[in-house]
């Protein structure tokens, strides 16, 4: 039973990673409109810009946090200005194959700079755990678990508690109702893109600290972001946060559970966006 338990929490606390990765997405499809195949490669600079700060300036990864955050939020402004921006009201493919590019872009601007190698962080806590009786917790996870759950519940507040927040959420439900009321639709826009890949770059310094940086180590996190926004329903903020446990929680199981599972596990986002697409088709046929 112990297992059973150990292997829930380890699932749990990586769904906290997944969220905020997937929040970004959801913000960007909910409240600009567009889907960003370029998601990952944000994370890739939050990544790397948390191994260039530890490895040459002696920066902690979890100090540079906020820096990463900004960083990455005016590169994503200055996306949003000079090419997002221009193709909001074209079809959707011209909006997905610039997303795409610009992932192309940027991953191999990262192998021309960086290389192809991954890159680690050292941290004085990476080897540290903490019991909880019989249970026992990683301390890089559990920090990244409670800096993702801080950031997440902050993301949330302003949402539901703030000026911004609501024009953000009433830009997403109705773009030229808004514009009649006085909101300024661009700069909410400019603001919830930025926002998007600032919350990737967050995940991206996590990611450093438990796993590594490297050029393409966005592209699965893009994936998984992918079929949580997929269950939750595309835009769906809320529904971000439950969509995120059942996929960490789903790949622990089947971590723990099916033989060869290690392997099993990164094909489960898959299993759950096409179970996610029959169901719904099923539903809409009835």
């Amino acid at each position: 039973m112990d297992l059973f338990f150990q292997t829930l929490l380890n699932g749990l606390l990586q769904s906290g990673i997944y969220a905020l990765v997937a929040s970004g997405l959801a913000l960007a499809v909910g409240v600009v409109g567009i889907v960003n195949f370029a998601h990952g490669e944000f994370l890739m600079i939050g990544a790397f810009l948390a191994w260039g700060l530890s490895t040459y300036l002696g920066v902690d990864p979890l100090l540079s946090l906020p820096l990463a955050a900004a960083s990455v939020f005016a590169v994503g402004a200055l996306t949003y200005r000079v090419s997002i921006r221009h193709v909001l009201l074209a079809p959707e493919l011209n909006q997905m194959l610039l997303t795409f590019g610009l992932g192309i872009l940027l991953q191999n601007l990262a192998l021309m700079l960086l290389g192809g190698n991954t890159r680690t962080v050292t941290t004085t806590y990476q080897g540290s755990s903490i019991s909880l009786g019989e249970l026992s917790v990683g301390g890089p996870k559990l920090i990244a678990f409670g800096f993702a759950v801080a950031i997440l519940a902050g993301l949330y507040a302003v949402l539901y508690r703030t000026t911004l927040g609501r024009q953000m959420r009433a830009v997403a439900q109705n773009r030229r109702g808004s514009q009649l009321i006085g909101i300024n639709v661009d700069r909410v826009y400019l603001i919830a893109f930025g926002v998007s890949c600032g919350l990737a770059a967050v995940a991206g310094v996590l990611v450093a600290v438990l796993l590594f940086a490297s050029p393409t180590v966005g592209l699965v996190f893009a994936l998984k972001a992918f079929a949580i926004i997929v269950m939750a329903g595309l835009g769906n903020l809320t529904g971000v946060l439950w969509a995120s446990v059942v996929l960490g929680v789903s790949e622990a199981l089947v971590q723990t559970y099916v033989p060869g599972g290690g392997g099993w596990s990164d094909a489960v986002f898959f299993l759950l966006i096409f179970a996610t697409l029959v169901f719904r088709s099923f539903r809409g046929a009835r």
